[in-house]
């Protein structure tokens, strides 16, 4: 066992410690690759045009991440706090924007507000190309990341101090502001920081509306792809990690007061009906619920209008993407192949992984080294572990040379990516079952693969699958992490979305970005399907 945590940890080391150093080296070396210092980055403060990006970047995702988590709390109170009607389904929608890339949203506020948009009298004359669509097309791609962390927050409250202030007669106001709120606290900080990070690092909305309003992570994309400067892409790249690097220390803070803050005589809160209150919910949360909808309505009506907007006759001549610049269907393939292999070995690595962490004893500098690694992708935004995989892989001198440009390296920068979260989730799962188990196993002398394979991945069958599923819908819906790496065999539809929107060809971009979302939604439903089946019959010893 301690030559496959062994394997684990030199696959983490080259496919994210590695890639990270190497962007840091070229971030002070000449062009022809001598040492500098930090002259490349005096040469970006000196900037102006650049410098300007930061302040921008920070704007944006300040503007954003305080609508969007006042727009979440109020959601998940709703959902979790009143007895209103139609939770289930308001639960349904608000989890639409995870299957869609960012792309999408970005595309459908221009149909719905740009010079030709069917509402655009209500931006009274502003354009939605700058900061009012760029904060429209992150409170949208975000919410439900911020939805998730609120709804878990607001789930955990003591139904004992809401008791205690019905005894002593505080109004519901009060109780609001000295029980709900403080409660709260720590999934506000959280989600505050999630969102921040996500709007910041966020590469698919500027790329389509920002317009002239640079932001850093169309700088990088700038300095990289436009102007074939990757002395200062690494330079833009780094400033991108440091409030993501911020975001993770706060989470990890937050996320130790957390469990400190519940007690085991907590008593799970009830909602009792109160028709005022309930009406209000409902009435917000159908706002939200119609926002999400009416954007990817609109989204899809632009992808089937035959010429938009002189020709709203209903055709499928958008969908012919073999016609058209960017990527044709093959590009669609590419994407459910690499979400499919990225799902299936990405879940082998990550629960074997996992299970080596939590459930083996001994080697603890081997188990801390290979936890901390596996930690260490949840701070590292996407198109900066991208662009640092150009510099690492891409290397003549380095042996993994032979995958740069195919899809395995897509596969790989993927699994990465997103290896944080779905390694959090295999150990919740193993935490789960008694360390007795392995003891017992050890001392009746029973192999450890024969008590993995009868005990420990039957009961955590639920997590694995949960974490395929993951990892499917981020690899196909995934644009920043790709961006670089991608070649004109291994075109991702993705990709295509963004090479037809800066052809000109946004409804095809829009064709295609529905495309993605009607695959990762079809996949999910046939997950809930089938899951629900093998489930059944695997999981019934859960029930008495």
């Amino acid at each position: 066992m301690r030559l496959i945590l062994g394997v684990l940890t030199v696959w983490l080391i080259v496919t994210v410690l590695l890639p990270l150093s190497a962007l840091l080296i070229k971030s002070v070396e000449s062009p022809s690759g001598e040492f500098v210092g930090l002259a490349n980055f005096a040469q970006y403060f000196s900037n102006p045009a650049l410098t300007a990006s930061i302040g921008n970047s920070v704007w944006i995702a300040l503007v954003s991440t305080a609508i969007c988590v006042l727009l979440s709390f109020v959601f998940a109170y709703g959902m979790t706090r009143t007895c209103m009607p139609g939770r289930s389904v308001f639960r349904l929608i608000s989890q639409i924007p995870l299957l869609a890339p960012s792309l999408l949203p970005a595309i459908s506020l221009v149909y719905l507000f740009g010079n030709q948009g069917v509402a655009k009298d209500l931006l009274f004359g502003a354009s939605i190309y700058g900061p009012i669509g760029l904060v429209m097309g992150e409170v949208f791609w975000t919410f439900p990341h911020a939805l998730i962390i609120m709804t878990t927050a607001l789930s955990t409250s003591d139904a004992r101090l809401y008791e205690a202030a019905a005894a002593l007669k505080a109004s519901n106001w009060r109780t609001f502001w000295t029980v709900t709120i403080p409660g709260a606290r720590y999934g506000l900080i959280s989600a505050t920081f999630v969102v921040f990070t996500l709007v910041i690092t966020d590469f698919g909305v500027p790329k389509v509306i920002g317009g002239q309003y640079n932001v850093l992570a169309t700088d990088v994309y700038k300095q990289v792809i436009g102007q074939q400067n990757f002395r200062m892409g690494a330079v833009v790249g780094l400033l991108l990690l440091l409030p993501a690097m911020l975001s993770f220390a706060v989470d990890q803070w937050v996320q130790r007061r957390q469990s400190a803050a519940l007690s085991s005589r907590a008593l799970p809160y009830e909602p009792k009906p109160n028709a005022a209150i309930d009406g209000a919910a409902f009435v917000v949360c159908g706002m939200i619920a119609a926002v999400i909808l009416v954007v990817i309505g609109m989204a899809f009506f632009a992808s089937i209008a035959t010429l938009w907007p002189y020709n709203l006759t209903p055709s499928l001549k958008n969908y012919d993407f073999d016609n058209m610049d960017g990527g044709g269907w093959e590009s669609f393939y590419n994407s459910l192949q690499m979400a499919g292999l990225t799902a299936v070995f990405g879940t082998i690595v990550v629960f074997t992984g996992a299970y080596l962490v939590e459930k083996t004893k001994g080697f603890g500098i081997g188990r801390f080294l290979f936890q901390l690694l596996a930690l260490l992708p949840l701070a590292v935004p996407g198109i900066v572990l991208g662009l640092g995989y150009i510099f690492f892989f891409n290397s003549p001198s380095n042996p993994a040379n032979f995958i740069y440009g195919t899809m395995s390296i897509l596969v790989v920068c993927s699994m990465a990516h997103f290896y944080s979260v779905a390694h959090l989730t295999a150990v919740t799962a193993l935490k789960q079952l008694d360390q007795e188990i392995e003891t017992v196993s050890s001392s009746l002398r029973v192999p450890f693969y024969r008590t993995f394979g009868r005990v420990t991945l039957p009961v955590c069958l639920p997590a694995v699958l949960d974490i395929a599923m993951y990892l499917f819908v981020n690899a196909l819906t995934t644009v920043s992490a790709v961006v670089f790496l991608y070649s004109p065999q291994t075109t991702l539809a993705s990709i295509a979305v963004l090479n037809m929107d800066d052809a000109g060809d946004v409804a095809p971009a829009a064709a295609m970005a529905m495309t993605i979302f009607f695959a990762a939604t079809a996949v999910r439903v046939a997950y809930t399907l089938l899951s629900a089946g093998v489930l059944a019959r695997t999981q019934a010893w859960r029930r008495r």
